[in-house]
């Protein structure tokens, strides 16, 4: 009975090393993990989406050097820059675009202003009616231009304003008002008000405190706005169209219509050239203060000590 048992105790050590060499000899698990496949799914949606970005901007670089260019994204046969020559006159580009920056600049000078005249209660005084008010503006925001031009229009023509650039820049920086107004107060609740007590016990003003202490620390906050508001003005071509009238008055973001003739007939080659030229400006001033955006609110030792 004792080699019996001892028989019989030495079998599963046997198979123990059979069943290691077959785990070892398996095949690896081809299956995706519901991880992995997650993965791929996010990483197809954002190659559909940047196709759909990319596409417009290779149509628009290959057109603008096409002389014969369509709707189709093609490689030129011939690169030419003769397209670039045709819309590089005053007619065409430099008057609208001065125009344009005349029109935009001065609009996004005065939504600033406004905007961190009126964010500033809004955030440094407590009140039940500050989030009914900021909703308010924030509502506003979604009303559609084109439901209010029709009385703007008559009340320009009875203020006299109508065909006048001022008026024009007037009526673009109301309309980035109320979302101006909304960004600057949540920039401005990232200041500590301890710095503005400081100010005001050396015996500054409010406004001093704000143009000298708060405003300086906003950086990258007003950089914001301006951007938004500049980006969103030069774009907008519904309300200048309306307003202005003289051709010598009219922005690029106007002036752009003129390449569309009569009968569906469209010049792309210079479309595409002007469309170049006419980004130019935005593209340079996001470069030229990308770096104040990046910089924060580098406020972690102003109120120590």
């Amino acid at each position: 009975m004792s080699a019996l048992s001892g028989r019989t105790l030495s079998r599963p050590a046997k198979s123990a090393p059979l069943r290691s060499r077959r785990s070892r000899n398996a095949a690896p698990r081809t299956a995706w993990s519901p991880r992995t496949r997650r993965r791929l799914a996010a990483d197809a949606a954002l190659l559909v989406v940047a196709a759909a970005f990319v596409l417009p901007l290779a149509w628009l670089i290959l057109a603008s050097v096409d002389s014969e260019a369509t709707l189709r994204v093609s490689a030129p046969g011939s690169p030419t820059l003769d397209n670039f020559q045709a819309v590089w006159t005053d007619e065409i580009t430099f008057t609208p675009m001065l125009n344009s920056l005349l029109l935009c600049g001065g609009a996004t000078i005065l939504t600033v202003a406004c905007a961190a005249l009126a964010a500033y209660p809004l955030s440094r005084f407590r009140s039940r009616l500050v989030r009914p008010y900021l909703l308010t503006i924030l509502f506003s925001t979604c009303l559609p231009i084109t439901a209010i031009m029709v009385p703007v229009y008559g009340l320009f023509v009875q203020v006299d304003l109508i065909d006048t650039m001022y008026g024009t820049a007037l009526f673009l920086a109301a309309s980035q008002l109320p979302f101006a107004i909304w960004l600057m107060k949540n920039f401005m609740d990232g200041v500590p008000i301890i710095l503005e007590e400081a100010a005001w016990t050396d015996g500054a003003s409010w406004l001093q405190s704000l143009t000298r202490v708060i405003l300086p620390l906003m950086g990258p906050g007003i950089t914001v706005v301006m951007i938004y508001s500049f980006i969103m003005m030069w774009g907008n071509f519904f309300v200048p169209f309306m307003l202005l009238l003289t051709p010598e008055q009219l922005p690029a973001s106007v002036s752009i219509f003129t390449f569309f003739g009569n009968y569906g007939q469209v010049v792309y080659g210079q479309l595409a050239a002007f469309s170049i030229l006419y980004s130019t400006p935005v593209i340079l001033l996001y470069v030229l203060i990308a770096r104040r955006m990046g910089g924060g609110f580098a406020l972690g030792g102003a109120v120590k000590g």
